[in-house]
């Protein structure tokens, strides 16, 4: 057999993950110099791009922009996708071993961590990834209910994705729909009865992790008031501390852009959306028909750890207030794909640098890779996949030079698109999914939006056959 990574004798590699890490995987490995590959990426929905299409917010379309690069990587004559395919069912990983040298897991980070706390798991007490999907039209999520009837909503956690949350709960109807938001979370955004949004961090306002963008946006809302009292602004002397000794721009620019939140708006808007530091809530309460009915929360104080890092411990004061309806977005975790050591601790792949290890034992994983949120766990923006996913790339190729690979019994291209028809007829390839996009694309113009989305598998597959 010829050397591979040669014309004749490619390197072939499964990505197991549309979403950034796979396509920044996909484009290194393509920029490698000396190397022909191929590469198989596989998603278990019919589209692509992964939290870009089902994960940022509708209303910042900008961000979506960088698909224009994972598809200039989709055109490369070496590059192809199979959509709908579901790795654990309809194909494991042990048939994939037979058709390629390497394997990378690019699978992210799909859930939600869990609070904790006693009623947490009440009628009206959410996921916010649950609801980021719904109104993203992620095809397995379209179906939730909510209920946008509640007057006051509570919101946990002061990341990125609360802000989303939290905006959307408050955007009026008319910035809605100028979104590519699904159409049903449109309709029914446009009936909800939310008055008031509380969103609450456990520790102060110089640990939020919400970007500088995200919270001076709050203060841009058509309709709706943000509020943060002054009290939550005032630094704690841990916070202070930490600031004089490690000064920072960004930081203090925030807290400027968060003391302009501290006087409300003179005009009356129809929703408040109050952002509160330093609680936590310790539990949920049920109304007469047991759905959720209130929160009650604790005040922290910020204590120093061993590792110099600011922790939030309880005080004695407590309140309740009113919530029909709950978001958590305290952080995220990966899922186990079968066949694959998982650190349940981490919530990520078991790995050394992208290399995957047994977690038994420690040993490397001959040809097993990871990339992405499921390698590190749920931290940066979409960007930081890039980086992450050389250092992958850059062990691939070394353990390729090396010849420390999978010996796949049947490596040519045809034979595992024959394994593919057969197991899951229904696939979509990059060019149905072109097609789907323009469809979307052509729908939304006709409502002066710049999509609307098929929703359900059934739909696209119908689509793109029509």
């Amino acid at each position: 057999m010829s050397q591979i990574g040669t014309p004749e004798n490619p390197l072939r590699v499964a990505v197991i993950g549309a979403g950034p890490a796979g396509f920044y995987t996909a484009e290194h490995l393509f920029r490698a110099v000396n190397v022909v590959t191929e590469v198989d990426m596989y998603d278990r929905l019919p589209t692509p791009y992964g939290l870009v299409r089902a994960g940022v917010a509708p209303d910042h379309e900008k961000i979506k922009n960088v698909t224009r690069k994972f598809d200039a990587t989709a055109a490369n004559e070496r590059f192809r996708f199979f959509g709908n395919v579901d790795i654990g069912v309809d194909l494991d990983v042990s048939t994939l071993r037979r058709f390629y040298h390497q394997i990378v897991y690019a699978t992210g980070a799909q859930v939600d961590r869990r609070l904790g706390i006693d009623g947490e798991d009440l009628p009206g007490s959410h996921s916010a990834t649950d609801f980021v999907a719904w109104y993203n039209g992620h095809p397995d999520y379209r179906d939730l209910e909510f209920n946008l009837k509640a007057s006051s909503v509570l919101i946990v956690g002061v990341g990125n994705v609360a802000v989303d949350v939290a905006r959307i709960l408050c955007r009026t109807t008319d910035e809605l729909a100028a979104t590519d938001i699904a159409d049903y979370a449109l309709q029914q955004l446009a009936e909800s009865e939310v008055k008031t949004v509380f969103m609450v961090g456990r520790r102060g306002p110089v640990q939020a992790a919400f970007t500088n963008p995200e919270i001076k946006e709050l203060g841009e809302l058509q309709d709706a008031t943000t509020e943060i009292s002054a009290r939550d602004l005032e630094l704690d002397p841990l916070s202070e501390k930490q600031l004089a000794e490690k000064p920072d721009r960004v930081i203090s620019k925030k807290l400027e852009i968060m003391r302009g939140l501290v006087a409300p708006a003179a005009e009356t808007r129809s929703k408040r959306l109050v952002v509160r530091f330093l609680e936590s809530p310790i539990r949920f309460l049920p109304d007469e028909n047991g759905h959720l009915g209130a929160a009650e929360l604790v005040r922290n104080k910020l204590v120093e750890g061993a590792n110099g890092r600011l922790s939030a411990r309880p005080t004695d004061e407590k309140e309740v207030i009113d919530v029909q309806l709950a978001f958590r977005s305290v952080g995220y975790r990966g899922v186990p794909v079968p066949g694959v050591p998982f650190n349940e601790s981490w919530g990520v792949i078991s790995n050394n640098h992208g290399r995957v290890m047994d977690g038994v034992d420690g040993t490397l994983r001959i040809g097993e890779y990871a990339s992405g949120w499921i390698k590190r766990g749920p931290t940066g923006v979409i960007g930081t996949n890039k980086a992450d996913a050389l250092e992958t790339v850059e062990a691939m190729l070394e353990d390729a030079e090396s010849g420390h690979l999978l010996q796949p019994e049947t490596p040519e291209a045809v034979a595992v698109e024959s394994l593919v028809r057969q197991a899951q007829p229904d696939f979509f390839t990059y060019e149905a999914w072109k097609r789907l996009d323009e469809l979307e694309t052509q729908r939304g113009a006709r409502l002066g939006r710049p999509r609307l989305k098929y929703t359900s598998r059934e739909e696209m597959i119908a689509a793109v056959r029509s």
